[in-house]
């Protein structure tokens, strides 16, 4: 878990994130991802594993409303339900989420990383 925070930390930093809160949790969700250096930081998370790592790494919980969904509607004091509740409402696997994460993936390339292209296909 302490691989994905330090992989988020620099998606926050580094990458263009304005729209792309679904393609994340597309990523997140089914893609392997792996570090510069080789480590393999993911291989898929479960919605509940990535609810508790936005938690733990304290994500701007507006980020609900690219979504479609309003703050002030989720959990608000259970921050790990609320982002599991986001996670459930967000279509992680629609075709706009696979079009997001394929944007992401691509801004991550250009740092090293290594993402598959889906939940059956390989890095």
């Amino acid at each position: 878990m302490d691989q994905l925070a330090t992989f988020l930390d620099d998606v926050r930093r580094h990458v263009a994130l304005s729209g792309h809160f679904r393609g994340l949790l597309h990523l997140l969700i089914g893609r392997r991802i792996v570090a510069p250096d080789g480590t393999v930081i993911s291989t898929g998370q479960t919605w509940r594993s990535v609810a508790a790592l936005l938690k733990k790494v304290r994500w701007n919980k507006d980020a609900v409303s690219e979504v479609g969904l309003e703050p002030a509607e989720l959990p608000p004091r259970d921050r790990e339900r609320y982002w599991y509740t986001a996670i459930t409402r967000a279509l992680v696997d629609s075709e706009e989420a696979r079009r997001s994460a394929d944007h992401i993936a691509a801004a991550l390339r250009a740092r090293g990383y290594l993402i598959s292209g889906g939940p059956a296909e390989k890095v």
